[in-house]
């Protein structure tokens, strides 16, 4: 479920200069952002001979798997929370989610347990750091920001704690079969991205529960009124969020042969991903198959620094500025200056 534009909260209608800007700005964020994904395809593609080829895209699926249900679970905690980045749905934690979460498989495997119960530990670790960032937010009131913020490095300590600050390193048949190739050569983590894209799609895009949480995250007040549970909603929401992470961590173990140091560092990425996500929608809301697009667009766009032998820290720098771009082009867009 998403609104018309115009019905938004923040939005304003009317015949007035302010009408055709915020207009304008709508459109130059919806052609614009395809135009410029297309545009970049094209670059690297000449740029690049090997860039536009199967098995090239395979692998950007493949690598761009733990980034995208990362993604995925913010995404939902925007939708559920609202799009206002300091007060609205945000998950900082999500990254350091998917350090503990790695931590907590890898050191069950390592341990003799089978996958069955690394797994079930994952997916646990996960669902609990999204319940904690769920008490602290709706129980007692705390920003999200600050809340998750919080929680973040509570968990990036308990992961400390756990491996000593060391890798852990982890190998299973489970853990082979993600890290192995599929059918026409792709990574099973490319279908692993698809598969999940797909389900969260169908659920948050086209079931009750999914329209629900939409009109909780735009219209709260109106959604209470309506007697739609709205705190158990947004609760739900982080959970949801945090289970996300634990699936990231599991594929993560799997794509480095156990645990990371260096999961905080996807934190920045995992925010411009479910940002980009409203200029793929063509009413500029945050919805799955846009944050799936969005992914894609990091991962090519990373992966063609990396055939052109350009530094990859200029990425960081570059995600930067779309974070910028986008929160000040939506915010230009939805009137927010208007009366």
């Amino acid at each position: 479920m998403s609104a018309d534009i115009d019905t938004l909260p923040g939005y304003t209608s009317g015949n007035g200069t302010g009408h055709i800007v915020r207009w304008l700005a709508g459109f130059a964020l919806r052609g614009g952002s395809l135009l410029a994904f297309a545009a970049l395809l094209v670059f690297f593609s000449v740029a690049a001979p090997f860039f536009f080829t199967l098995g090239n895209i395979g692998n950007v699926l493949g690598q761009s798997a733990i980034l995208g249900v990362l993604a995925i679970g913010l995404t939902i905690v925007i939708i559920g929370g609202g799009a206002n980045v300091v007060k609205g749905g945000i998950d900082l934690s999500l990254a350091a989610n998917l350090g503990l979460s790695a931590a907590v498989y890898a050191t069950l495997v390592s341990a003799g347990y089978g996958d069955g119960v690394a797994i079930a530990g994952a997916l646990l670790t996960g669902s609990l750091i999204g319940l904690v960032n769920a008490i602290a937010i709706v129980v007692f009131g705390i920003v999200p920001l600050l809340a998750t913020l919080a929680v973040m490095n509570v968990v990036a300590g308990l992961e400390l704690v756990l491996t000593q600050n060391t890798v852990v390193s982890a190998s299973s048949d489970f853990l082979s079969l993600l890290s192995a190739y599929g059918p026409f050569d792709i990574p099973v983590l490319a279908y692993v991205l698809v598969i999940f894209t797909g389900i969260a799609a169908a659920i948050i895009q086209f079931t009750p529960l999914g329209l629900r949480l939409y009109a909780v995250g735009a219209f709260p007040e109106a959604a209470r009124a309506a007697g739609l549970p709205v705190k158990r909603m947004v609760a739900g929401s982080y959970v949801a969020s945090g289970f996300c992470g634990g699936v990231a961590g599991i594929l993560s173990v799997s794509y480095l042969s156990g645990s990371t140091t260096g999961a905080g560092e996807m934190l920045l990425p995992v925010v411009v991903t479910a940002l980009l996500s409203v200029v793929f929608s063509r009413r500029l809301v945050p919805t799955i198959g846009g944050t799936l697009l969005s992914t894609l667009l990091v991962g090519f766009l990373t992966n063609g620094f990396q055939l052109l032998n350009i530094s990859s820290t200029l990425v960081s720098g570059i995600q930067g500025i779309l974070i910028l771009l986008v929160v000040a082009a939506t915010s230009l867009q939805r009137g927010k200056g208007a009366a």
